[in-house]
């Protein structure tokens, strides 16, 4: 049975477009982030994810986000820093109806004034959905 679980949780590491030797930073860890999920990320990978102290360019950003942490547009402008041309952020938020639920609006228009994109929204946890943000094709001609 364990392995079932697990086998769903690297299915959401594979969702989150997380492929082996990729280099993952993640922002935002408290005790209530997705043990089992930050466990598939690392598996998938086959290194330790970064903390928010890196200095090496990333492929993927996991930025654990609650209503309380502050100005998202922030938080966002910190995760663009290492973060390569054709790299991704996933603003993971705690589900509607949890604790630090942040509204999908909140997102969109972070992400706009971050100079982001958004491509697509998922479940990646019993408690956590993430938030796909991207550079725009537009931005990337301009980097």
């Amino acid at each position: 049975m364990v392995a079932a679980e697990d086998a769903g949780k690297i299915g959401v590491a594979e969702k989150l477009g997380i492929e082996s030797g990729m280099v993952v930073q993640e922002i935002g860890w408290d005790e209530d982030v997705d043990d089992a999920l930050r466990a598939a990320v690392e598996e998938r990978i086959g290194a330790d994810i970064l903390d928010e102290e890196a200095d090496e360019t990333v492929n993927v950003v996991l930025l654990w986000f609650r209503e309380d942490d502050g100005d998202l547009v922030d938080s966002l402008l910190e995760a663009t820093n290492l973060l390569a041309e054709d790299g991704i952020i996933w603003v993971l938020t705690p589900k509607t109806g949890r604790d630090g639920h942040v509204e999908p609006s909140d997102i969109a228009d972070a992400s706009g004034t971050a100079g982001l994109s958004q491509t697509s929204n998922i479940s990646v946890a019993d408690d956590w959905a993430g938030t796909r943000l991207v550079w725009p094709k537009s931005a990337k001609a301009k980097r």
